[in-house]
């Protein structure tokens, strides 16, 4: 019996050590990425024309799930059951097909959200190569800015989420003059584990008349205890394309807001549920003058941007518009849309905007 307890006791320890261990791991190996900081301008491809006052143009959002999600697909941070692509073969088909959705439509703007270049959960497939190669010389230039790079996550047990460095990226058909990431604020404490760095991409296109297009890629805050933490980021967004307007520069800011861009997006698109609370309304009151919030959506034909990924895709999963636009005043907008792939390559659709330089 003695031997017994001894034995127990020292399985006790080394699991309290373990833990212990782990958890010192994870605060060690946790890091930011400094505000500020340039990004590479990478050349693709034959460059178009500058820009110009007066022109019509496309700019396309997708947000493609680091490869994973296939319409059967569900994720655990959701309430899911999967928590890895389930094959490096999965992850290849699933982003040349959404590669080539996106780019049927065109667009001279293609902003992504979403992308490994190393990760547990997409079996450390490059994905921003693979896409770079699925989209051949399409586009003139692209940027990349690391979103996260997360110490390995030992959950689910049976099958680790791990370790991941992700992005967002930004492909244009006109040549980008510099590049930058800021840094967005985040959730402190424990949280910070969970949903991570945060950043948005800021692009600055010259256009014929000397002036810039300035353009932002983001993916804001979606796993936070806080539900400020975004508006919070939206506001930092918002001071920067502010000074940019001011300026005389035309912006744009497209992305994953994981807000709700409708206002009650599950009643619109036919399921509502106290359990559905992470995709919250933004505020009217921190959209400035001079700014407005685009939303893909039309009230004759709805087509939702992303689906809650607790299940396999079904006709009455809870669904919402959390993919759009901001834009200055002398931006005009022509339409904006949600291009309806059925969830068949990602828990989002692609959304793009058409719009003209006032």
């Amino acid at each position: 019996m003695k031997k017994f307890l001894i034995a127990l006791l020292c399985v006790v320890l080394a699991v309290v050590l373990a833990a212990g261990g782990y958890v010192a791991y994870v605060f060690i190996a946790y890091y930011r990425l400094e505000d500020d900081l340039p990004l590479t301008v990478d050349a693709l491809g034959a460059a178009a024309e500058a820009p110009a006052a007066g022109g019509s143009y496309r700019l396309a959002s997708y947000n493609v799930g680091f490869g994973a999600y296939s319409a059967d697909y569900s994720f655990f941070m959701d309430g899911g059951r999967e928590s890895r692509a389930r094959s490096p073969e999965a992850v290849r088909e699933n982003l040349a097909r959404a590669v080539d959705a996106v780019t049927a439509l065109e667009p001279d703007f293609l902003l992504m959200q979403e992308i490994d270049v190393d990760g547990t959960r997409s079996h450390h497939i490059d994905e921003l190569s693979l896409i770079r190669e699925r989209l051949g010389g399409a586009f003139a230039c692209g940027v990349f800015a690391q979103n996260y790079d997360s110490p390995y996550l030992f959950w689910p047990l049976t099958e680790p989420h791990g370790a991941n460095r992700a992005g967002i990226a930004v492909f244009s058909r006109f040549p980008i003059a510099s590049a930058l990431r800021r840094s967005l604020p985040i959730e402190g404490g424990f949280m910070k584990f969970l949903d991570l760095d945060r950043c948005y991409s800021v692009q600055r296109v010259p256009a014929e008349d000397g002036r810039e297009l300035v353009i932002y890629n983001f993916h804001l805050s979606a796993y936070t205890s806080d539900g400020t933490i975004a508006n919070d980021q939206l506001k930092m967004l918002f001071a920067d394309m502010r000074a940019e307007y001011d300026a005389g520069n035309w912006t744009i800011a497209a992305g994953d807001f994981n807000k709700d861009l409708v206002g009650d997006g599950g009643a619109s698109f036919g399921v509502t549920g106290p359990e559905y609370t992470w995709a919250q309304p933004i505020p009217a009151s921190i959209v400035p003058e001079g700014f407005s919030i685009v939303a893909p959506y039309d009230e004759d034909d709805p087509v939702p941007s992303c689906r809650n990924a607790d299940r396999p895709y079904g006709e009455d999963d809870f669904c919402v518009t959390v993919d759009g636009f901001i834009v200055s005043a002398n931006v005009g907008v022509e339409g904006a849309a949600v291009e309806d792939t059925g969830f068949a390559w990602s828990d989002h659709n692609p959304v793009y905007l058409d719009f003209t330089l006032n």
